[in-house]
């Protein structure tokens, strides 16, 4: 066995920061970040030899990755709202199915007849790419914010086909490894249809009640709030080994199950778990992705050559749009949806991890091919990852479910300054979505011809039913700084923080909140919401001014002189908005957007 040339204090060091710096250099390309982590892992591993897996972690390495890919469905399972399902649920539910049938009958055939993979592992193979994965749909979905069905869709799939993929990987691999002794057909096929039942059993069974009793300990208060996070994680970690003991594969069911139950319950919020484990998965996928790679052999991928190549296309043209195409036939959904999910497939961290165990189990009874199967894998994860996350972004904005550059506002109030503000961005073609719990405000918003919503920014069941397709930015002006701050560092997740903005607050007002959590102050400190919100009532209004050669913005100001507030720049359809750390540059051919007062005011 080779042996890692660093000590292991050293690689597993070099494999931390390795993995971050690949998030945040994919994060600054605006690449797949799993591309990025397979490369890294293939570069360190096969290519430098500077770290060797199995040497460094031993007979640990399985487990390891199996409580890791764990703890990952736990966080894809607690994204998971039943308010999603509504009419999706019959597109969702035959993707599960009918889907998860076509795409391994077509891709056995593609592994056997392709890629020359013996019938025997092409179809173990074909079992396991049956799985897309939430490591790598969720990160494009919040990149490109698709408009319409085809989110909730992609983001259900993404998670649930996990579990359903691998349980359908192990009982295959059952059939295949007991069939040379099996006394017959009927006797493969009985065995499996145990094994579904009993994995089903024990899955819902034990994720069920791992839900009940860490919910109950949660809503009773049992636990401070420091340990609740961690609590969480050593249950999810408990339920998945126990589950997996009883039944291979029911794990997966189990900590899936266990954090969709916990996210509906309406009686628990567990927004902080959700972070927690974000926060988490950010560092497992790092290290699981460089690892994983890293074990794979560089000579065997490149020994399948063009089949491996032609093996990927035929998965992208023809496996990914057959699923698709039986799953949507006779449905209202959209064309333009079913095209976006039919080139919407990538293979993530559960393909990886499945492929690379059940190669070495597939290897111990001798059964032929096997030494390609993980190598073929990891083609198709990086070949997929590739197509998909270089045009997953173009193909929705030619289909018109995605803006290229979201120029779509959120705002949290509906004042006098935040309505005028709406008018003047609705009035440069920007879409203004406004949200108040203020009944009078929200009517007289919308008799402004605004979108106003009434409900809180808050509320995570309140923003689940609101559309952001299409919305690139979050400003907080309501006239409570702690929710402008705490709806900022919600929507920082989603928006990123340079796209998250709050009204300043009276001097002094809110010192007690963390610099971190607030979002970026607009225009500048002194001005604050109620004083932006007076100058509206006595008549000011957001003008819009084009510069021009002729009229530049020394012109606007000798002007206006100090009757006038900058709120923005408007340049190409793009608007960049004031700030205290940034004064957008207004030339000529761009709209100068600014709060004009009357003359009596000065």
């Amino acid at each position: 066995m080779p042996t890692s040339p660093l000590p292991p204090l050293i690689a597993l060091a070099v494999i931390g920061f390795a993995g971050v710096a690949a998030q945040w250099t994919a994060w600054r390309l605006r690449l797949p970040s799993i591309l990025l982590l397979l490369l890294v892992g293939l570069a360190l591993g096969p290519g430098l030899d500077v770290i060797e897996p199995r040497d460094l972690f031993g007979s640990a390495l399985d487990p390891m990755i199996s409580l890791a890919v764990a703890v990952i469905l736990f966080e894809g399972g607690l994204t998971l709202k039943l308010k999603e399902l509504g009419e999706n649920a019959a597109v969702i539910t035959r993707l599960l199915t009918a889907g998860v049938l076509v795409t391994w009958a077509l891709a056995t055939a593609a592994a056997h007849f392709i890629a020359g993979l013996p019938i025997e592992t092409a179809v173990v193979l074909g079992a396991i790419l049956t799985v897309t994965g939430p490591t790598v749909i969720g990160p494009l979905l919040r990149q490109i914010r698709p408009r319409g069905p085809s989110e909730a869709i992609a983001k259900w799939e993404g998670i649930v086909v996990d579990v359903v993929g691998a349980t359908l990987a192990v009982l295959v691999l059952h059939a295949v490894v007991e069939g040379a002794g099996a006394e017959g057909a009927r006797q493969t096929l009985t065995t499996a249809a145990i094994d579904l039942g009993r994995t089903a059993l024990v899955g819902t069974v034990i994720g069920a009640a791992g839900a009940w009793i860490l919910g109950l300990a949660l809503r009773k208060h049992l636990v401070p709030d420091e340990l609740e996070s961690p609590l969480s994680l050593g249950f999810v970690l408990l339920a998945f080994a126990g589950a997996d003991s009883l039944a291979h594969e029911s794990g997966l069911l189990a900590v899936t199950l266990m954090g969709f139950l916990l996210a509906n319950r309406s009686d628990l919020s567990v927004h902080h778990i959700v972070e927690f484990k974000e926060n988490l998965r950010v560092l497992l996928i790092s290290t699981l992705f460089i690892v994983l790679a890293a074990t794979v052999e560089v000579d065997a991928m490149l020994s399948t050559g063009w089949r491996g190549a032609a093996f990927v296309a035929a998965l992208i043209l023809v496996v990914r749009p057959a699923c698709v195409l039986a799953s949507t036939l006779g449905t209202r959904l959209p064309h333009k949806d079913r095209a976006f999910l039919a080139l919407l497939a990538p293979r993530g961290i559960v393909a990886a991890a499945v492929s690379s165990l059940f190669a070495i189990r597939l290897q111990e009874v001798d059964v032929p091919g096997a030494e390609l199967m993980a190598p073929l894998a990891f083609i198709v994860i990086i070949g997929t990852v590739a197509f998909y996350g270089l045009s997953a972004g173009p193909i929705a904005r030619r289909l018109g479910i995605s803006d290229p550059d979201a120029q779509g506002t959120l705002i949290a109030g509906a004042g006098p300054f935040a309505r005028e503000l709406e008018r003047a961005l609705r009035a440069q073609g920007i879409d203004v979505i406004l949200v108040d719990s203020n009944r009078a405000a929200v009517r007289a918003a919308n008799m402004d011809g605004a979108r106003a919503k009434r409900g809180s920014i808050l509320s995570s069941s309140f923003l689940e039913g609101l559309e952001l397709g299409g919305t690139g930015r979050f400003i907080g002006l309501t006239a409570n700084d702690e929710v402008n701050a705490l709806a900022a560092a919600h929507f920082s997740s989603l928006y990123g923080r340079a796209a998250v903005y709050q009204a300043a607050t009276a001097e002094g007002a809110g010192d007690e909140i963390r610099k971190d959590l607030r979002g970026r102050v607009l225009i500048g400190d002194a001005a604050s919401l109620s004083g932006l919100d007076v100058q509206v009532r006595r008549g000011a209004t957001i003008k819009a001014t084009n510069l021009t050669e002729e009229f530049t913005l020394d012109d606007f100001s000798a002007e206006h002189g100090e009757d006038s507030t900058p709120i923005g720049v408007m340049d190409n359809g793009r608007l960049d908005l004031f700030t205290t750390d940034h004064n957008p540059e207004a030339e000529a051919g761009t709209v100068y957007l600014a709060l004009i007062r009357e003359p009596a005011q000065s």
